[in-house]
């Protein structure tokens, strides 16, 4: 398998993809105005204790306070034993250093933790433990053996009496040498992060996680990546410094990609994307999935469409389900789909063909860099099955509650088609010689150009050296525009 990873950076946005085999597998987007919380470290203040709940509210300085659970403080207990009470471990008004694991998402505050952990490279580092661990997806008991002995001995030579350590997946075959590097890189960050901690004010922030396009190379880099194009001169040569000082070995798989086509074009990124936002996905065979998203859970209902088959019924069935597996547990990644998410395969009859079923979609679940959990094909074709993920998924970020249809339909929000038509201009000035040009647009999409967007579409005009204009189409819908050449 050969995979590629496509940065496609502009002064509004970052987006990432993973390609696998030519096909689009993963999509991650960070918009500089809302930039995910994960990983970023607080000095909150214990705002609400709840011991109904066994919760707290933490105020860290968002517009939403934050949850916390008893079971995210209480990290001396044994396993099965019962958490101590919330009103015993904290107290309102109390100042607490606290990390986000999970973003807000919808009406919920971002989750947090007292357990931090700060990643690197190779480790990730656990000032509150004393654990050493290996990473789950590496295989292998000696080499397993190996790296949790060389950590443990680097930690007694480079006199770490306090913090833990888990090796990622990264880690596997490398040296001491290495080990060493990351372990110093940590006990630098750390040691700024005491100070911060003890200076800064309540409901501020302590540390803050590196950008998307520097997450990449510390966090999406493996053994099967053959290339990492970056469409961006400055954010490249950015990348370039941050892996020459923290990661040599890998410096060859970065480069800076000049095309004057778009590169999220070279694999049809930009049609995937919004087919992902598509309630229906086709497959090869005739077949089609449906995907629905709601509060509670996502369910995926697989049918045989235009798929007649070439023997009989049940083989019919047991082909459509097959090719539906591999189709699900691309859209799963692709969408980020997370919590309970219900697979409704097409009844087989043969007792066999579940397990089949079963076993491939277990095979192709071990891919996703998320952890999920998967029952058995029941008798109605049901498959339950949890995801776990820390971001928004992708309908989320991209879209909102239609306000024509009040709710029972999803559009792209006006930011999105801002940064659509701004893609538009460049991809059209990098094609065509001309003067000026003029957007048609609806009002929200207009006026949010001209409020909200003014400084972008200032940087834009000076970095293309033309002028750009305006122009409502009240006939237009929220996601329709026009880039006229003049």
């Amino acid at each position: 398998m050969t995979s590629e990873i496509l940065v496609n950076v502009t002064p509004m946005e970052t987006r990432v993809a993973l390609v696998e085999n030519g096909a689009v597998q993963e999509v991650y987007i960070e918009r500089n105005q809302t930039r995910g919380l994960v990983g970023n470290i607080y000095k909150g203040k214990a705002v609400r204790v709840l011991p109904g709940m066994q919760a707290a509210f933490i105020d860290i300085g968002l517009e939403r306070a934050a949850f916390i659970h008893a079971s995210d403080i209480d990290h001396d207990r044994v396993d099965n034993e019962p958490h101590k009470p919330i009103q015993t471990l904290v107290r309102e008004g109390q100042s607490l250093i606290v990390q986000v694991i999970k973003d807000p998402m919808g009406t919920k505050g971002a989750r947090l933790t007292t357990a931090l952990s700060i990643p690197s490279r190779y480790l990730v580092f656990m000032p509150g433990s004393n654990h050493i661990g290996v990473s789950q997806r590496i295989d292998g008991e000696g080499e397993r053996d190996r790296l949790r002995k060389a950590v443990t001995d680097m930690k007694l030579l480079e006199e770490i009496e306090k913090g833990g350590f888990i090796l990622r997946t990264a880690a596997e075959g490398i040296g001491e040498f290495e080990i060493r590097s990351d372990m110093n890189y940590l006990k630098r960050v750390f040691r700024v992060l005491q100070e911060r901690m003890k200076d800064n004010a309540p409901m501020t922030v302590v540390y803050e996680d590196l950008p998307l396009y520097l997450r990449v190379a510390r966090d999406l880099v493996r053994a099967d990546i053959e290339k990492i194009r970056i469409d961006s001169k400055e954010t490249f040569t950015k990348v370039f410094d941050f892996v020459t000082k923290y990661m040599p070995e890998v410096i060859d798989l970065f480069e800076h990609y000049p095309g004057e086509r778009p590169v999220f074009d070279l694999y049809s990124v930009e049609d995937e994307v919004s087919k992902a936002l598509s309630r229906k996905v086709e497959l090869k065979s005739g077949g089609y999935l449906i995907i629905d998203q709601t509060e509670a859970m996502t369910t995926i209902d697989v049918n045989t469409g235009a798929f007649v088959g070439h023997r009989n019924l049940e083989e019919t069935i047991f082909k459509t389900n097959l090719e539906a597996v591999t189709a699900i547990c691309r859209q799963l990644r692709l969408r980020n789909l997370g919590g309970i998410i219900i697979l409704d395969f097409i009844d087989m009859v043969d007792e066999e063909h579940r397990r089949q079923v079963h076993r491939m979609l277990e095979k192709h679940l071990e891919k996703d860099h998320a952890k999920s959990k998967v029952t058995g094909v029941s008798e109605l074709g049901l498959v339950e099955m949890t995801r776990k993920r820390t971001r928004e998924s992708l309908e989320h970020i991209l879209t909102e509650h239609c306000s024509v249809c009040q709710g029972r339909g999803r559009q792209k929000t006006p930011q999105t088609i801002c940064y659509e038509v701004f893609r538009e201009i460049l991809r059209e000035e990098r094609a065509y010689n001309n003067d000026r040009y003029l957007v048609l647009a609806s009002q929200q999409v207009v006026d949010r150009l001209l409020d909200e967007e003014s400084s972008n579409v200032a940087d834009l005009e000076e970095f293309i050296g033309k002028p750009i204009r305006f122009q409502v189409e009240p006939i237009y819908s929220q996601e329709q525009f026009d880039v006229i050449l003049q």
